[in-house]
């Protein structure tokens, strides 16, 4: 999944699609524990999903408090 794909979605269906996405990272691991799983980088690639969905759910957290500033560290 892109970010361009993500800013897209509305918060309601990112929050979705992080529960379905971590319920999805539970059943590869519980997979891969049980040695049925042949693609291990399905694992890293849901985690890198979910870390993406909940950067952009991050930023629209802070945009509407209007505290981000783009760019700026914290």
């Amino acid at each position: 999944m892109k970010i361009h794909e993500i800013k897209e979605m509305k918060t309601e269906e990112i929050i979705q699609r992080i529960k379905d996405e971590e319920q999805s990272l539970v059943d590869l691991k519980f997979s891969h524990q049980l040695k049925q799983l042949t693609n291990t980088a399905k694992i890293k690639n849901v985690k890198r999903d979910i870390s993406r969905l909940r950067t952009i759910l991050r930023e629209r957290e802070l945009q509407t408090a209007g505290t981000f500033v783009k760019g700026a560290k914290a």
